[in-house]
């Protein structure tokens, strides 16, 4: 395949830029090099890429945003081929991604599985090539959560969610288990994500948290 026009997204400067090196290296063309999901985005509308290349947790709130722009990417456009590259997998919305697009290429690698740059770059051409590539560590995850979305939360994660289907508030959550309301909340949106509860403005996140354990 010939040299691709990319954009990369990466909130670490350090990747990003080794990132943007090697694929130079490799006859490839980085039209952009960002570092949050809102210039990701725009990015994307200005230069019009063969492919984008994203990291999932980015600003402002270091969680899913880069994965979100990517999903919200291809619903715009589904003939866009997105690789994400990350650190660790982000079940809630990693099975929308790879479900989304018209036959468009998807890709999801784990950046410390990656073992040759070689492997990187031929993922690359694959994805933008009409191919899904996907790490099996991501696959083995996805399955696992159909199985069992409730085996993806940690211990104290599981405890907060037993509290929340007692009835009980954060402060009230908070006081029993010794831990700030802040902590409480965190715990409660990461259990949110875990469980693919995103916002709906049609249904409370939280009952349908409540339900999923019960049934569990």
């Amino acid at each position: 395949m010939t040299g691709l026009r990319v954009v990369i997204a990466e909130d670490g400067v350090i990747v990003r830029e080794g990132v943007t090196v090697m694929l130079r290296r490799f006859g490839h063309e980085v039209v952009a090099a960002v570092g949050d999901a809102v210039a990701l985005r725009a990015a994307v509308t200005e230069h019009r890429p063969d492919i984008v290349v994203t990291d999932v947790r980015m600003p402002p709130g270091f969680s899913d945003e880069g994965l979100q722009a990517a999903i919200a990417m291809r619903a715009a456009d589904p003939e866009l081929p997105v690789l994400v590259l990350s650190q660790y997998v982000a079940p809630a919305y990693a099975a929308e991604l790879l479900d989304s697009g018209r036959g468009a290429g998807v890709g999801y690698l784990l950046k410390d599985r990656i073992g040759d740059v070689t492997d990187f770059v031929d993922a690359l051409s694959a994805v933008a090539g009409g191919r899904t590539v996907v790490d099996p560590e991501v696959v083995r995850q996805l399955i696992g959560r159909r199985r069992d979305p409730l085996s993806l939360l940690t211990n104290r994660e599981r405890e907060v969610l037993a509290l929340m289907a007692e009835g009980r508030s954060n402060t009230a959550i908070a006081r029993h288990l010794v831990v700030s309301e802040a902590a409480v909340a965190k715990h409660i949106g990461s259990v949110l994500t875990k469980l693919d509860l995103p916002p709906d403005a049609d249904d409370h996140r939280r009952v349908r948290a409540v339900l999923t354990y019960l049934r569990g």
